[in-house]
Formats: structure tokens, C-alpha cells, sequence
């Protein structure tokens, strides 16, 4: 079994800056692509960034410019630099990857359980 468990949310004024984290544990052989997603209330999840097992990143155009994301394979740990915060950006904001437990068993998807980050104006 495979956990994600985010992390670093919390209230930051317009223009300020957070970063999240997300570490993986549990049975894990190898950790493919990874991304982080957010969901405002009433509305459908959505992709804020991805980052592939080698290290290619792509962003929503929304955020381009201001979010950096990265992983630490070491760590089994992906983060997301948020920058010029805007009060939009506020939303619960979710990890997820795919993920092979062994040689001999196929891809799963993994999500962790939201943390909130709220930007006042």
C-alpha cells in the first residue's frame, strides 16, 4: 500500500509566497509521473502542475511563472514553490502519482487528502 500525505498549507496574504510538500511512503518500487491539483469549492479538480520520473514539469497557464514544481526522488517527496500568491489561487490543493509497487504489477494512481491554502486580498 502507498500513502501521500501533504503538507504546508495555511493563510498568506496577496503576493506572499508557500510551499507545499507531499512524501510518499508504504511499497514503492518506482514513482512515475507526479502533480499536484486543486478544487475550489463547487468546481471540478483541476491540474496545476505534473512533473514526469525524469524530471519534466508542465503547468497549468494560470500559474506559469509563479509555481516551481520539483521532486526529490531520494525522499520520494514532490513540492510546489508558490509565488505572487493571488487570492484564486485559493483552494484545496491535492497530490497524486502513479505509482508501481513491484517488477510485476501495473501502474496505480495515488492522492493524498488535500491541504487548504487561502490567500486574503
Amino acid at each position: 500500500q502507498v500513502q501521500l500525505v501533504e503538507s504546508g498549507g495555511g493563510l498568506v496574504q496577496a503576493g506572499g509566497s508557500l510551499r507545499l510538500s507531499c512524501a510518499a511512503s508504504g511499497s514503492i518500487f518506482r514513482i512515475h509521473d507526479m502533480a499536484w491539483y486543486l478544487q475550489a469549492p463547487g468546481k471540478q479538480r483541476e491540474l496545476v502542475a505534473a512533473i514526469t520520473g525524469g524530471g519534466t514539469t508542465n503547468y497549468a497557464d494560470s500559474v506559469k511563472g509563479r509555481f516551481t514544481i520539483s521532486r526529490d526522488n531520494g525522499k520520494n517527496t514532490m513540492y510546489l514553490q508558490m509565488n505572487g500568491l493571488k487570492p484564486e489561487d485559493t483552494a484545496v490543493y491535492y497530490c497524486a502519482a502513479h505509482v508501481d509497487i513491484s517488477l510485476v504489477t501495473s501502474t496505480r494512481e495515488y492522492w493524498g487528502q488535500g491541504t487548504l491554502v487561502t490567500v486574503s486580498s
